[in-house]
């Protein structure tokens, strides 16, 4: 379960998706994720789809590795829906005792758990085609405009990097943790969900006392090489857009604008 978390993860190809811009890969994944939660009609959702599904064939990367990011928000996205499915008021299908189950809960519940699988989708479409300094130089970039009031750009662009760095290592280092457990007698298979849960705390004292070691060492190997913020500091390999990104942002843009009208037609 932990290696199927892809968040944080570049995977390595020669595809359009990987050679585009940061910039230009941060502002379609924000378009798509708003249009995701703007839009609920059946033509809308085919269209995002069909977008979806597009992009993900360009990049080049296995479906089958994007979809194995699912598994790890299995139990949020079951949650999710069951929230939407028995709580929403409306005109009821179902009853038994107090559960109903209502025509818009089960519309909620649908639309609910495809736009966080499309959300999921979306944002590794991003990150699996970014290498981690690609991403923080595009959101750098993005955020320079808010120096001027004083937003420390660069220290949140480098907060945000080092995090999804840590995603990947920190996953794997629960996996030993859990390995050098099981082989000491630990139990993390059997039981009910709430038995597993209650397993995994001795996991969490190891984990946090490795995470806290990763961070110190980082902090000082930063201060070891007179690490000193963004200012005054130049690249070793500048952003600059292509033809290519244009004609992304092109696509973008009249993705965004075809599901505007038809929302306003349908």
């Amino acid at each position: 379960m932990l290696r199927d978390i892809t968040l944080g993860q570049y995977y390595p190809a020669d595809s359009v998706i990987h050679k585009l811009d940061p910039r230009t890969k941060l502002f379609a994944t924000l378009l798509f994720i708003i249009s995701v939660f703007s839009f609920d009609g059946i033509v809308g959702f085919i269209v995002m789809t069909a977008f979806l599904f597009g992009v993900i064939a360009l990049s080049k990367v296995p479906l089958s590795f994007m979809l194995r990011g699912l598994k790890a928000i299995m139990i949020l996205l079951v949650i999710a829906g069951l929230f939407n499915l028995f709580l929403t008021p409306g005109q009821v299908l179902w009853s038994i005792w107090k559960i109903h189950i209502t025509r818009e809960g089960l519309r909620n519940a649908v639309l609910m758990t495809i736009r966080m699988v499309y959300l999921i989708m979306g944002s590794s479409v991003m990150t699996l085609t970014t290498t981690p300094n690609q991403l923080t130089d595009g959101l750098e970039k993005a955020l320079k405009p808010l120096q001027k009031i004083n937003v420390p750009v660069h220290e949140i662009a480098m907060m945000m990097s080092i995090a999804l760095r840590f995603i990947p290592i920190l996953i794997e280092e629960t996996d030993k943790i859990m390995k050098a457990q099981m082989a000491r007698g630990a139990d993390f298979e059997t039981g009910g969900l709430v038995k597993k849960a209650k397993n995994m705390v001795p996991l969490l004292v190891p984990l946090f006392v490795s995470a806290f070691r990763r961070a110190n060492d980082l902090a000082l190997a930063m201060e070891a090489r007179c690490y000193v913020g963004g200012e005054g500091r130049t690249k070793m390999m500048p952003l600059v857009y292509h033809k290519v990104d244009r004609l992304a942002y092109v696509v973008v843009i009249a993705y965004f604008v075809l599901l505007m009208v038809i929302k306003v037609v349908l």
